[in-house]
């Protein structure tokens, strides 16, 4: 038989009250099958500190992924800053990248003179809305990492992501650079919110 058995977790609710559980899940699922990294999306630094807390003492290296400089605000850096140096002084790897499923496409489908949508945001919206916002963003910030070289592209990864803020989505990735987009898989979803 070529098949295995293995939990699935359903949240009933999106959304940052799920994000302790999402990183426990995220955990045990790295440590059944032997992974060694988390990648965790974090906006301001509180999913990035709840993941340090989960984590500390586990043999799993911990990827923060945060927001451009200038997302909600010109010149603003939306993650705590003092966090981010206690993290990095623990020997969390925090990234912080442009929306590779957005970025420059949202100047052009955001403009009141160039108008449409494109290609790569019907992607991130095909995968918000047929499977889960989470699932976007742990695909999104896989691909940020491997573009910056955090994650290499044939070892599995555990990727988080969220729902408007925290963690309700955990999957098993096989990672690629934006670039090589197709090669990434998701290979697994452990843990989403099954209304949306």
């Amino acid at each position: 038989m070529g098949y295995c058995t293995k939990k699935v977790y359903y949240f009933d609710k999106p959304g940052e009250a799920n994000t302790r559980d999402a990183i426990r899940i995220g955990a045990e699922r790295a440590q059944e099958l032997g992974l060694s990294t988390i990648i965790v999306p974090s906006t301001s630094g509180n999913s990035a500190r709840v993941a340090y807390e989960e984590l500390k003492g586990k043999q799993i290296r911990l990827i923060v992924v945060t927001h451009v400089v200038g997302f909600s605000s010109p010149g603003v850096w939306e993650f705590d800053e003092k966090l981010a140096a206690t993290l990095r002084e623990a020997g969390v790897t925090i990234i912080t990248g442009t929306h590779v499923l957005s970025g420059l496409e949202r100047a052009f489908s955001s403009s009141p003179k160039v108008s449409g949508g494109s290609r790569s945001e019907a992607v991130a919206e095909a995968l918000r809305r047929i499977v889960a916002v989470g699932l976007k963003v742990a695909v999104e910030s896989t691909l940020i990492a491997a573009d910056q070289g955090a994650i290499g592209v044939t070892d599995e990864v555990i990727a988080l992501g969220g729902t408007a803020s925290g963690a309700d989505t955990v999957c098993v990735i096989r990672p690629s650079t934006t670039q090589r987009f197709f090669d990434l898989q998701v290979r697994e979803i452990v843990a989403m919110p099954r209304n949306r």
